[in-house]
């Protein structure tokens, strides 16, 4: 990820709905979410979840496809986990500071 992308992600993830949509989607995994259930699970109005998955869809951390005559929104892990490893790529000088690495999400 460049610093744009990663300035980009990390302006989208920082405000408070948005940050639980991404982790509610984080949580439904590849199966993904309509926007009538994630409205409903985050107690949003369908207006307002619209404009924050538009901000994430921009960010590149979300992305959906049609199904028949929904919209199915998934969290696009491969995006998370370059963020994640660009925020630690450097971590503790280069040092190993962990006794056992995290591991990569692979789509649960």
């Amino acid at each position: 990820m460049t610093e744009p992308e990663v300035v980009k992600a990390l302006a989208a993830l920082a405000q408070e709905t948005r940050l639980k949509l991404f982790r509610l989607l984080v949580v439904a995994g590849p199966h993904g979410l309509t926007p009538g259930h994630m409205a409903e699970r985050l107690e949003v109005a369908p207006t307002a979840l619209s404009f924050h998955l538009k901000e994430l869809l921009n960010a590149g951390l979300v992305h959906s496809e049609r199904d028949g005559r929904h919209l199915i929104y998934r969290a696009t892990l491969p995006a998370m986990n370059a963020l994640l490893a660009f925020l630690t790529a450097e971590c503790c000088q280069g040092q190993p500071c962990l006794t056992q690495p995290l591991p990569a999400c692979t789509g649960c």
